[in-house]
């Protein structure tokens, strides 16, 4: 392998292996990890452990809302405060959005 430029060295003690896609968590306890170098480039091999897989956690991005925007959507769609800023929430500030969003619920 050597001879090839292939090197292949094992990670010795890991503990955890997490695996984050935009869906899930995918996480492996005490797994065998091996690192194989070929031409500048390293491939992870894991093998082994036990696995877990959980529904990936989303953080909730809380925007600041000013004030006159949210009075802005409430005067336009004749709703309560409460509601022009859960709009404004919902909709990440935007206030095109939160009025329509208003507006089409009856």
């Amino acid at each position: 392998m050597q001879r090839m430029g292939l090197s292949m060295d094992a990670i010795s003690d890991v503990e955890q292996v997490i695996i984050r896609t935009s869906e899930k968590e995918i996480t492996i306890e005490k797994p065998e990890v091996a690192v194989l170098e070929m031409q500048g480039q390293k491939i992870f091999q894991i093998a082994g452990g036990r696995m877990s897989e959980k529904a990936a956690e989303r953080e909730k991005i809380v925007a600041t809302i000013p004030e006159e925007d949210v009075q802005l959507v409430a005067d336009q769609t004749g709703k309560s405060l409460e509601e022009a800023k859960k709009a404004l929430e919902e909709c990440g500030g935007d206030l095109a959005k939160a009025i329509l969003l208003l507006q089409s619920k009856i």
